[in-house]
């Protein structure tokens, strides 16, 4: 069902909606931007329609919404401790189909990996709902037709922003009630059906070419170039490694909280142990791990799409120009010329 509305009617229904849910959508930061005189898009409530910043890609995903950055998991004293709470509002979350597709691959890592489900993401998860936001054509960084994330159906609203009024489409019914007095239309939302950057999904299909892929030189190259900032990891929609800390208070040092709080693959102490003996020395090495596990491991455990949505914001943030999409390629003509050589061998003997 579709119903075309005014920007003025659609903040009334907005404001009845925020008796229940908290909203959510990709906002503009005057002057908190990287560089100078720059503005940052990052998602935070709204008030108004006239806050969705939707015609510009946001440079952070809406991950945190229901992983949040930094989450106390519970308070402790010396002998008794109580898990954090939650408020009873639900969350509705203005997305893009990569994004959308993205947090299922969150749902995969917490509620799926291992023998029990990760219980903070599910209260939040389970609040949850979307609306769906056109991409249009997509940005010169997107890849999302290539790795199949360009389309969803797991939203509650779609809209259409235009100039003068918007188009939305309600396909769940717990907001059929929101929309009963407004005009009714014909509208569908489109999906983006080709990006101007594709990328090549490496074929490894046997461990033997999973150890040469781990020896390639090319992994040596982004040693002087990646700088294990983490800058890709904080903006990617699917990245959920995070550490615990405990925040002792100073009135008591016997009182405080345990905090789950994001932690990245790329940075030099991810994989310290005592002693100071680490897996991955080197920034090419964390690289090739972030990379397999986007478009290797994680298909290979779970037997579904890769990891990797497209939203190319690892690409928009990082500091040395480094492009995901490009070492997919690479990655991907490597296991060919290895295959080949493979071939070669074989037709030799």
């Amino acid at each position: 069902m579709g119903y075309s509305l005014s920007y003025g009617r659609m903040n009334e229904i907005l404001k009845e909606l925020q008796q229940n849910y908290r909203v959510y959508a990709p906002r503009r930061w005057a002057g908190r931007g990287r560089y100078s005189d720059t503005d940052l898009i990052r998602y935070g409530e709204i008030a108004a329609v006239e806050e969705v910043v939707h015609d510009e890609k946001s440079d952070f995903s809406p991950k945190e919404i229901i992983f949040p950055i930094t989450q106390p998991l519970f308070y402790f004293t010396e002998d008794e401790y109580r898990e954090s709470r939650v408020d009873d509002q639900g969350l509705l979350i203005f997305a893009r189909p990569c994004d959308i597709n993205g947090i299922r691959r969150l749902d995969t890592m917490f509620l799926k990996n291992g023998d029990s489900e990760d219980s903070y993401y599910r209260r939040l998860r389970d609040k949850a709902r979307f609306v769906l936001m056109e991409c249009g054509t997509g940005w010169d960084t997107c890849f999302c037709v290539s790795m199949g994330s360009n389309r969803t159906s797991d939203y509650s609203l779609a809209v259409r922003f235009l100039p003068d009024h918007l188009l939305v489409e309600v396909r769940d019914e717990a907001f059929k009630r929101y929309f009963s007095q407004e005009r009714e239309v014909e509208f569908t939302p489109e999906f983006v059906t080709s990006n101007p950057r594709t990328v090549r999904l490496p074929e490894i299909d046997s461990s033997g070419l999973l150890r040469k892929v781990y020896d390639l030189e090319m992994w040596k190259e982004y040693n002087s170039r990646c700088q294990s900032c983490g800058a890709c990891t904080a903006a990617c929609i699917t990245c959920s490694c995070f550490t615990t800390s405990d925040l002792i208070y100073n009135e008591n040092a016997r009182v405080g909280e345990r905090r789950r709080v994001w932690a990245s693959c790329l940075h030099e102490d991810f994989t310290a142990m005592a002693g100071g003996l680490g897996f991955r020395a080197t920034p090419g090495e964390r690289l090739r791990f972030r990379t397999l596990h986007k478009v290797y491991d994680y298909k290979a455990r779970f037997k579904e799409e890769q990891m990797c949505v497209g939203c190319g914001r690892c690409d928009d943030r990082c500091p040395e120009f480094i492009s995901f999409a490009t070492i997919i390629n690479r990655l991907s003509d490597e296991v060919e010329r290895l295959k080949k050589e493979a071939s070669q061998e074989v037709a030799g003997q």
